[in-house]
């Protein structure tokens, strides 16, 4: 199951040229006066969208699409493509810029919960338990094919559970999920994806996190129109045509997917 935030994106079409970190960054710096004026300038990394004069860039979509094996909700079969990854980064800059202006020490989560995400991604993550990432070998290994650096999985857990915990407090009152819910998930989800003879986690184990993979999947609903007018009252442009989200016949004037 994605974590995706459905959203509608702005394009720009018709606007300047796709702006690179060493245009912008060009009046600032000066060449060396022995270059060559025919030396063509390095492009460092592209913006492909702003939200709220927040850049997000070619490199950031790199980066979400190699932390997504670490996705749950994602099998080899679903891939996330450039266009849902950048989907994903408006959706998440738009929650933290929210996050900031109102009280972001209260969502802030500890380092020792990060640190218990991280384990349960080490013990539980189905491509994880395939390279025995519990070991530190076997996670260092697993880190170095996916060219992920331990540091940048930490922060992306610190992200998602700062982002999981203040939609909780605003949207999850009155959302219950049944035991039900969580065996069947379980059972026709969670269990598929593992290969015949691998040693697979038990349902109380992983019932916390299916409880949470289930909750953001029924607060999507109540947080969709949220999202939406967050995004009328902000400013979000995509400068990249090749990542325009088709507009889905009978969604005009909705404002969400």
């Amino acid at each position: 199951m994605s974590n995706r935030l459905p959203i509608r994106i702005k394009t720009a079409r018709g606007s300047a040229c796709l702006c690179t970190l060493a245009a912008c960054l060009g009046a600032a710096m000066s060449a060396p006066a022995q270059a060559p004026a025919s030396a063509s300038p390095v492009v460092l990394d592209k913006v492909v969208a702003v939200v709220n004069n927040h850049a997000i860039l070619a490199s950031d979509l790199d980066d979400e699409i190699r932390l997504s094996v670490l996705d749950p909700g994602l099998t080899e079969q679903s891939v996330l493509t450039r266009q849902r990854a950048l989907e994903q980064l408006i959706g998440r800059s738009l929650i933290q810029q929210q996050i900031r202006q109102e009280d972001a020490q209260a969502v802030e989560p500890s380092q020792a919960e990060v640190d218990a995400r991280v384990m349960e991604i080490r013990t539980e993550l189905p491509a994880c338990v395939r390279q025995n990432c519990a070991s530190d070998s076997g996670w260092k290994a697993f880190l170095a094919a996916h060219d992920l650096a331990p540091a940048r999985v930490e922060s992306n857990m610190r992200y998602r559970l700062e982002i999981l915990r203040f939609i909780e407090q605003r949207f999850r009152q009155g959302i219950h999920i049944s035991p039900q819910e969580i065996e069947t998930y379980y059972h026709d989800t969670l269990l598929p994806q593992y290969a015949a003879g691998e040693a697979v986690p038990p349902l109380a184990q992983v019932s916390p996190r299916i409880e949470e993979i289930l909750l953001q999947r029924q607060v999507n609903a109540l947080f969709d129109d949220w999202l939406t007018n967050l995004r009328k009252q902000g400013d979000v442009e995509v400068l990249d045509p090749a990542l325009e989200t088709p507009e889905p016949q009978g969604a005009a004037g909705k404002g969400s997917q």
